[in-house]
C-alpha cells in the first residue's frame, strides 16, 4: 500500500480530472474495512463530484481520468466505450522481444477463468480482446535474465488484457503476482506496468487534450 494519502495531479478543471495513481492502490473501494482506502475515495476529499470512469489493476500505476459530475460521466463512459480514447501503456516483461519501428498485434479473446477466479484466460469462446505492442529496448539476447521495455496500446478493455496477452506470447510481465512463474515475480518489487498516455477530445470543451506520465522503472533499473 502507498505510504500517503496524497494523490498525484496532472489535471484539473471544471468537467473532469486526470490523476496519477500509485501502484498498490485500489481505483475503488473493494470488500473489507482495509480495503477502503482507494483513488476514488481520496479523490472526493479534494473534489466531492469526482466520480470514477474506467479503472487500472490495483498493481499498476499510472493515468487515471475522472469526471465532475453525472453527465460529464456519462460522457467520458460513452468515449471509452466507443474506443475514442488513447491509451498507452509500458511494461518490462520477461525475455527478449524484437526491436522494431513496426507494430505487432496479439488478437486473443479472453475470458473468466472461473475456478482460479478473478484470473481471466485465453479462449476461443472469449470477448474479442486485441492488443498492439513495440519493444522498445532489449537486453541482449545471450543475458540468462533477458527483459524488454515495451509500449503497449489495448484496442479493446478486457480485465487484466495486457497481463493476459503478454502471458500468451511467453513474455509475462515482471513483478506479476498473479499470472507470472515464481521466477517472474521476483524479478521486480512491483508489477512493472505503467499507464503512460491518455488521449481524448473534452467533451465540454472539444479541445484535444493529450497527457504523459513517465513510468518509474526502467529497463536499466530492473533487478
Amino acid at each position: 500500500m502507498p505510504d500517503t494519502d496524497l494523490i498525484e495531479l496532472i489535471y484539473q478543471d471544471a468537467h473532469l480530472l486526470v490523476l496519477n495513481k500509485p501502484a498498490g492502490l485500489l481505483c475503488v473501494p473493494g470488500r473489507g474495512e482495509d480495503k477502503q482506502d482507494c483513488l476514488s475515495a481520496r479523490a472526493m476529499q479534494q473534489w466531492p463530484d469526482a466520480l470514477i470512469v474506467h479503472r487500472l489493476d490495483m498493481a499498476t500505476s499510472g493515468l487515471v481520468l475522472m469526471a465532475r459530475g453525472g453527465a460529464m460521466q456519462r460522457a467520458l463512459s460513452d468515449a471509452f466505450a466507443n474506443r475514442l480514447v488513447h491509451k498507452r501503456y509500458q511494461a518490462i516483461v520477461d525475455g527478449a522481444m524484437p526491436v522494431r519501428d513496426e507494430w505487432s498485434v496479439i488478437d486473443a479473446p479472453l475470458m473468466a477463468d472461473w475456478p482460479r477466479r478473478p484470473l481471466q484466460k485465453v479462449d476461443p469462446a472469449g470477448k474479442p480482446s486485441i492488443t498492439r505492442w513495440r519493444a522498445l529496448d532489449s537486453s541482449p539476447a545471450g543475458d540468462l535474465a533477458a527483459a524488454t521495455h515495451v509500449l503497449l496500446e489495448p484496442l479493446t478493455g478486457r480485465s487484466h488484457q495486457l497481463r493476459v496477452h503478454l502471458l500468451s506470447i511467453g513474455h509475462p510481465i515482471l513483478g506479476d503476482a498473479l499470472y507470472g512463474s515464481a521466477e517472474v515475480q521476483a524479478r521486480a518489487p512491483r508489477l512493472l506496468l505503467h499507464a503512460s498516455e491518455l488521449g481524448f477530445v473534452h467533451p465540454a470543451t472539444q479541445q484535444t487534450l493529450r497527457f504523459e506520465s513517465p513510468p518509474d522503472f526502467s529497463l536499466l533499473s530492473r533487478p
